[in-house]
């Protein structure tokens, strides 16, 4: 008898064990978030959607290989389409412009983990105005004196120097918007605009210096017909940016493959590669404080628009001109705080 109730009693207790593992594994079940099977790299629209994906394929099967992960691509016709993709949480990394970081940034739950450098060690580059080599237009002040009457080709609303930087630097200064000034405006991307003042299509378009370089190789008899009107001040570099809630450790082998491509072994193909992009000669470590150049230009902009629009009263106005200096205020507050990848 009393070998039996042994028995019963270590059964009873293999049962009770067994379903306290069962419960336990029903309260906190194991957690495997950390596991990602594929990345997403979204793409800055340079040229075409095709152009732009064929040009980074191969530094991001490098990437690949370097992190063990497969890497997609998706690359956009707009601005637009880029930033809606990174709200949508459809792309883990991208490169972008300084304005469409500061959305994801704000926005997006995404950081800035390296900014490009070029081979010339320039620090950034520059917005330009084109005119036909051959135009009346020889300087700012003809072009201001037409008003209603010149067709304009710009780029899209989130573009730095497709628009931000001439907006804020040449109309904005003259209390004038671009969008009323001109008798016609289209929007496209820089290739495109170019294209449309050496057709003869447009007397007026934005561009930028490191665009125009690769418009005079592609296009050498179009960039012929071309002459620089007005250029502006010295823009940052272009970024990447990666969501914040990839685990930490994936965020810290993305930016140390990122910011140590083209600087090993292999550093004579890689740079092959990226100057297949764009004159690109490697990533440097960035954060989020890279982005407050960007934030002043939208800040100077909205008050160079505050003081011209029509207010029924200076206090109006005042008080206007006070929310966007607080809100300008607590945006750097935010992008200079200290952050890791």
């Amino acid at each position: 008898m009393p070998c039996r109730l042994l028995r019963h009693a270590l059964l009873l207790l293999v049962l009770l064990l067994t379903l306290a593992g069962t419960s336990a594994a029903w309260a906190d079940p194991p957690q495997d978030s950390g596991h990602i099977n594929a990345l997403t790299f979204g793409i800055l629209p340079i040229g075409g959607p095709s152009e732009s994906l064929a040009a980074w394929r191969p530094m991001l099967d490098d990437l690949s290989r370097t992190l063990h992960l497969p890497i997609h691509s998706l690359s956009v016709s707009t601005y637009e389409g880029l930033g809606q993709a990174m709200a949508e949480e459809r792309v883990d990394f991208a490169f972008v412009s300084g304005r469409l970081a500061l959305d994801a940034v704000v926005h997006d739950r995404m950081q800035v983990i390296a900014q490009l450098t070029r081979s010339n060690g320039s620090r950034g580059y520059y917005s330009v105005l084109l005119v036909a080599k051959d135009s009346p237009i020889r300087n700012l002040e003809d072009l201001f004196r037409q008003p209603g009457k010149l067709r304009y080709a710009r780029g899209e609303v989130l573009s730095v120097s497709g628009y931000l930087v001439p907006e804020t630097q040449v109309f904005a200064n003259r209390r004038l918007d671009s969008d009323t000034f001109f008798a016609n405006v289209m929007v496209d991307n820089h290739q495109n605009n170019a294209l449309a003042v050496a057709n003869n299509e447009a007397d007026v378009a934005s561009n930028n210096t490191a665009d125009m370089e690769r418009f005079a190789e592609r296009f050498p008899d179009q960039y012929a017909r071309l002459r620089v009107l007005w250029t502006s001040s010295l823009i940052p570099h272009a970024v990447v940016v990666i969501r914040t809630d990839l685990p930490a450790e994936l965020r810290q082998r993305v930016a140390a493959a990122l910011t140590s491509y083209a600087k090993g072994k292999n550093t004579q193909a890689e740079v092959g590669k990226l100057h297949l992009i764009h004159d690109i000669s490697g990533f440097a470590p960035a954060g989020n404080e890279t982005l407050v150049p960007f934030a002043d230009i939208e800040f100077n902009l909205d008050r160079r628009r505050a003081y011209s629009a029509q207010w029924v009263s200076d206090a109006a106005m005042q008080a206007r001109l006070k929310k966007i200096d607080a809100e300008h205020e607590a945006l750097v507050r935010q992008l200079m705080a200290p952050s890791t990848p």
